[in-house]
């Protein structure tokens, strides 16, 4: 794959000596695993890059060696800036309330994503925004059109950015490309079963943990005929259990598992009246990003999510989000027999 950017990239790239891999407030497999690959990567090219992430890595994610080096702080100095895994200004809350961003807007900035969603960020200099199932996807290909080492290290970091976004290689915008890649990548050292036990190990959950994924499983609310499954958490949960395991992470995928289940939802309510969504659809169900756009977010076919705080309640938002899945369903139904 050849992207028409990479020359802009690496015009930004050799210009700087000080550049900030940021990701968006909400951090990931793909986020995390993004910033970490390219922090090794513009290492070995003589530079010196800087993690930053406006939230508290999740410790889920704490299995990746690297994660303590992601700051809530920007440093003094910044020549340029890469963004990784999102498009969206909307996202980086944190960044804006914390008075850094100017910092960042006042320097040259890539944007490296692979989200079907429209750019917001009015400062970046240069948008590699492009079809794949993972940001390390992008990297991956990126750094071998610029020439650029892809270390044993680094590639762990991508190998665990695209099985993170494809479920392991079995969504369904993974391509044989995608395989390829990772196939690539442990030709050149890439222990995969190595990857997973860490993982595995760190997955392993308190018993406070496993109390709490019971009462969220007893709280789940099932609407059209069960075809769309909800759960609230409100912010009293939100801080306490954060932290270790992210409360909505503990049950979407028992939700939408159910039988009869289509869609999953998971909103979570913030002081101040925000409200955020995560949904998860199963596989034929095509509505999730379409879904997540209604209300002003994005993401993918299957995962996306949303982010709420203009004012309305929650219960005018979940009335509007179960009438608006029930007319996607159906929609999505009549397009499938159609086929």
């Amino acid at each position: 794959m050849k992207y028409q950017q990479a020359e802009e990239i690496l015009q930004v790239i050799d210009k700087a000596k000080h550049i900030v891999i940021l990701q968006a407030d909400n951090p990931d497999g793909d986020s995390l695993g993004s910033a970490l690959a390219l922090e090794q990567i513009l290492a070995d090219l003589g530079k010196e890059p800087y993690l930053y992430c406006g939230v508290v890595i999740p410790t889920y994610l704490h299995y990746l060696p690297g994660w303590d080096r992601v700051q809530q702080d920007l440093p003094d100095k910044i020549d340029a800036s890469i963004i990784v895994d999102t498009s969206a200004i909307s996202l980086f809350e944190n960044l804006e309330k914390s008075g850094q961003k100017p910092l960042v807007s006042s320097k040259p900035s890539i944007i490296i994503d692979h989200h079907d969603v429209e750019v917001t960020i009015p400062f970046a200099t240069v948008v590699c925004n492009q079809p794949a199932v993972a940001t390390g996807e992008i990297i991956y290909e990126l750094a071998r059109q610029l020439n650029w080492n892809i270390s044993t290290s680094a590639g762990d970091m991508l190998a665990v950015s695209i099985l993170s976004d494809s479920l392991g290689l079995i969504s369904e915008a993974t391509t044989a490309r995608t395989i390829h890649i990772v196939g690539e990548l442990v030709e050149n050292g890439v222990n995969l079963a190595k990857l997973d036990n860490n993982r595995r190990t760190l997955m392993r959950k308190s018993p406070e943990i496993v109390k709490y994924k019971g009462q969220l499983l007893q709280r789940i609310e099932y609407f059209d005929d069960n075809k769309i499954a909800i759960i609230t958490i409100p912010w009293d949960e939100i801080e306490k259990y954060s932290y270790y395991y992210n409360p909505s992470m503990l049950v979407l995928d028992d939700m939408r598992l159910t039988e009869g289940t289509d869609v999953a939802i998971a909103f979570k309510l913030y002081p101040n009246g925000r409200i955020t969504a995560k949904i998860r659809s199963n596989f034929g169900i095509k509505i999730s990003g379409e879904l997540a756009k209604h209300f002003g977010g994005g993401g993918h076919t299957y995962a996306s999510g949303f982010k709420i705080s203009d004012g309305r309640t929650f219960d005018q938002i979940k009335s509007e989000c179960i009438e608006i899945t029930s007319e996607l369903l159906s929609k999505n139904l009549t397009q499938e027999s159609e086929l």
